[in-house]
């Protein structure tokens, strides 16, 4: 089976909110997954699609996990975090992004 490369569009890079740099997301790269924060309505083909297109690798399987807000007080003022939605990213054996570079 050949692969062909597919181009990204607009709608790709959309999906894509932008990368998850942390300690633990870093220790996950060892294993072949990456962290991305996604769209609130992003199903997982449409990421998994997403990823293939904007960095050119294969993705074997996407988890996502929704991250309700928090209501914080600030100054004795009540304010509230937005919920997000993530998605851990697992590629095929071989396939790696470098995080440090932009898209």
């Amino acid at each position: 089976m050949v692969e062909t490369k597919k181009t990204p569009t607009a709608n790709d890079y959309s999906v894509i909110v932008a990368p998850v740099i942390t300690e633990k997301a870093n220790n996950n790269t060892a294993h072949r997954q990456y962290t991305f924060r996604v769209l609130k309505t992003a199903t997982k083909p449409v990421i998994k699609s997403a990823i293939e297109a904007l960095f050119g690798v294969t993705v074997t399987n996407v988890n996502t996990h929704n991250r309700q807000g928090k209501t914080k007080r600030f100054k004795g003022r009540v304010g509230f975090r937005s919920d997000a939605k993530f998605a851990i990213v697992t590629l095929a054996e071989g396939n790696s992004i470098d995080m440090q570079t932009g898209v």
